[in-house]
């Protein structure tokens, strides 16, 4: 039973992130119909910025996630502007293609930036963990999967009780009735995709000082967010955060109970049986942003 506990633990503190890295990629997928294949680039993008804030600019450690969130909105409002926008009306194959190329650009751009060693981020939590009965957990992964909630209600309040958010939904519902009632499209296009790419920015700034900054380490990541978005539904944000918790609690227990060397297919297992049964996802809607 201790054993147990602690890997319901592990799992949902990893599932935190993964939900941020979810509900990114359904927002973009749900209000613009595209592949985001720079998903995975934009977690690393998040980790590296939060190296070089806190290990060679020495910004406050708490600062820079706060920055590093904000540069992967950026980021990804420029990738949007820059290369999306004038892919306005392509076919689905191009986009696709100048996605895969663009993530396959920003890898490489990291490479050349950061080299290819591993990197590590400091972090002003001590290294022993606290001990709460038969559950031990690092201060670190405390504060991570409280910031990942936090964000989490955040954005679903953003997405439902503000006016921005009633205006990304209906630009995902009828656009052309949202700019007849005033909503700029293009702007909320842009937008939609500034914050996935902020929230998958995010996920890489916490998770970075837990692990290690590598220029690939996007790779299974993104696979872990299409599998989140096939596990929650198209278009649902709700499904996809429950979706990210499941994922990481799954994961958790295969690593514990079977082989740490089979943590990522227990996930993956897990997707096959849910398309084998469900193929829609467990959560899905046929008209569903929120």
């Amino acid at each position: 039973m201790d054993q147990f506990l602690q890997h319901i633990v592990n799992g949902t503190i990893l599932g935190g992130t993964y939900a941020l890295l979810g509900i990114g990629l359904t927002l973009i997928f749900g209000i613009m119909r595209v592949v985001n294949f720079t998903h995975g680039e934009l977690y690393a993008f998040g980790a590296y910025m939060a190296y070089l804030l806190v290990q060679v600019l020495q910004v406050n450690f708490f600062l820079s996630l706060v920055l590093a969130a904000a540069l992967g909105v950026a980021l990804g409002a420029l990738i949007e502007f820059v290369l999306l926008r004038r892919l306005r009306g392509a076919d689905i194959d191009t986009v696709m293609l100048v996605m895969i190329g663009a993530g396959i650009a920003l890898q490489n751009f990291w490479q050349l930036a950061f080299s290819g060693v591993a990197k590590s981020i400091n972090h002003p939590f001590p290294n022993l963990p606290l001990v709460f009965g038969p559950v031990s957990v690092a201060p670190i992964r405390i504060f991570v999967i409280i910031v990942a909630i936090a964000l989490l209600i955040g954005f679903y309040l953003l997405i439902n009780r503000t006016r921005i958010g009633v205006a990304m939904r209906a630009s995902f519902q009828d656009p052309d009735v949202a700019a007849l009632m005033g909503v700029n499209i293009p702007l909320m296009r842009t937008l939609t995709f500034g914050l996935g790419s902020g929230l998958a920015a995010i996920a890489g700034a916490l998770l970075g000082p837990i692990f290690v900054v590598t220029p690939t380490m996007g790779d299974l990541v993104a696979l872990k967010a299409f599998a989140i978005v096939i596990l929650g539904g198209l278009g649902n944000i709700v499904g996809a955060t429950i979706g990210g918790f499941v994922l990481g609690i799954v994961e958790e227990f295969g690593a514990g109970y079977i082989s740490s060397g089979y943590r990522d297919a227990m996930g993956f297992l897990l997707i096959i049986v849910v398309l084998a049964f469900k193929p829609q996802g467990l959560f899905a809607a046929k008209e569903r942003i929120g």
